[in-house]
């Protein structure tokens, strides 16, 4: 079957699969068919299901990868009972060529760390490589895309090589605007909920006894924006955080603070800013200016690099795609008269 495609000619074709046993479709094909749609989406591809016989229709290479990842995943679910979103994303890697690049990319050397932690999508790949080889990174991704995370989990290989002499953790706490000093507790106290996201991840990497020590001894900061005000840090890994909440000065002020051998990696989602209307995030300001600069990276990561629950994906997907129905809604759509 050939069909034209904006003036291409594609060769389109299809395939049949047939499942040993009709009972493990509802394993490899997801809760809601969640795993099929990513293999759908990923490939663009249709995939259709009946008395155990999968069809895939598409361009000739697209189901070619397609029939290889329900093949191999078909397998998996054979020797194992089930699998998993994780499964998935790894296969489709291996099938559309992205596992090559996130293979020659090292694992990040994490003492006591309680599983490898590498690198499981394309975006975090380029993430991972950025840090690497520039001094200022920008991160900017929805929520679960491993922002913070790798940042984290990089800042401590670095410290475990010895190649920086602290890490510097930093979070504007904007829900606390001005009002920190109304708050009960010392310094600590105050800021611990606004910091506990990077609190949480150190602790995934690293022995409590051991993060313990070198915050006492001022190896690990973890701080409020505010307190950024007149340091310069040396031979220091810094990482803010939630950066869309910044503002252009203060923003201005915190990357000033890189001293001599330092690293610096700042991520937000820019559609999560919690200033006033008429204020301009920080992080949109800085990677419009810093873009073209040396030794400056820009990695924007999307719904395709989110690796938390399943639902995240779609949660994120849903509430990008209501504002556009609203956009290009009919004048009134939506409203109810009394």
């Amino acid at each position: 079957m050939v069909a034209a495609r904006r003036g291409v000619i594609v060769r389109m074709s299809e395939a049949t699969l047939s499942l040993a046993e009709p009972q493990l479709a509802l394993s490899l094909f997801g809760v809601r068919d969640q795993h099929l749609r990513a293999i759908r989406d990923s490939l663009g591809v249709s995939i259709t299901h009946r008395n155990g016989q999968i069809r895939v229709v598409g361009d000739d290479r697209a189901v070619a990868k397609a029939t290889q990842a329900l093949e191999e995943l078909t397998q998996l679910v054979e020797r194992r009972g089930s699998v998993g979103p994780d499964d998935v994303r790894r296969v489709l890697g291996v099938v559309m060529g992205v596992t090559g690049a996130l293979a020659a990319e090292p694992a990040i050397d994490v003492p006591d760390a309680t599983r490898q932690i590498r690198p499981r999508t394309a975006g975090q790949g380029r993430y991972v490589s950025a840090i690497r080889k520039h001094e200022l990174v920008f991160a900017v991704g929805p929520a679960g895309t491993g922002k913070t995370y790798l940042a984290v989990a990089m800042a401590v290989e670095c410290l475990k090589r010895r190649e920086i002499r602290r890490i510097v953790l930093v979070r504007p706490a904007v829900e606390a605007g001005e009002s920190l000093g109304f708050l009960p507790g010392d310094l600590q106290a105050k800021i611990n909920p606004y910091l506990r996201p990077l609190l949480d991840a150190l602790h995934e990497m690293m022995d409590y006894e051991l993060i313990k020590s070198y915050m006492e001894r001022d190896v690990i900061e973890v701080v409020p924006l505010a307190y950024m005000r007149g340091r310069t840090l040396n031979e220091a890994f810094v990482i803010l955080d939630e950066a869309q909440n910044t503002t252009v000065s203060q923003m201005r002020m915190f990357l000033t603070r890189m001293g001599e051998g330092s690293k610096m990696v700042v991520s937000g989602d820019v559609t999560q800013v919690d200033l006033p209307p008429s204020t301009r995030s920080g992080l949109v300001d800085a990677v419009h200016r810093l873009q073209t600069l040396r030794g400056v990276s820009i990695v924007e990561l999307d719904e395709s690099d989110i690796v938390r629950h399943r639902l995240v994906q779609d949660i994120v997907q849903a509430y990008e795609e209501q504002p556009r129905r609203r956009q290009h809604a009919p004048h009134g759509e939506g409203r109810s008269g009394r």
